[in-house]
């Protein structure tokens, strides 16, 4: 398995005034979406994202996002090392994803085609 990126996930208050600072510090335009009941923005290397407590709790337990060229590779081998699945493969706005909690206690999303 190889990761090919690592995006940081960061909450925020207001999403409209922190988008702007992301959006100088990297040198991107965001792409903002909605899922299950969160407003988010991507900007570079950054997940940024804001809503009602609830919701946001569904996000905020995920460390980090790590995408990956493989998803379903990518499960089996973390899960063959110790990794727990959390949620499996499951369609998104933006390609799939899963949600494992490795062996050490972290918990990631694996996003791919």
């Amino acid at each position: 398995m190889a990761i090919d990126s690592v995006v940081v996930r960061q909450r925020v208050e207001d999403l409209d005034a922190a988008v702007p600072f992301y959006e100088k510090l990297t040198g991107t335009t965001a792409a903002r979406f909605a899922f299950a009941g969160v407003t988010l923005a991507s900007v570079g290397p950054f997940l940024l994202f804001a809503g009602p407590d609830e919701a946001v709790q569904r996000v905020a337990g995920v460390a980090a996002t790590l995408s990956v060229s493989d998803l379903n590779a990518a499960v089996e081998e973390a899960e063959a090392g110790g990794a727990v699945i959390v949620m499996p493969i499951q369609p998104t706005p933006n390609g799939h994803r899963a949600v494992l909690r490795h062996p050490h206690g972290g918990v990631y999303e694996y996003v791919g085609p």
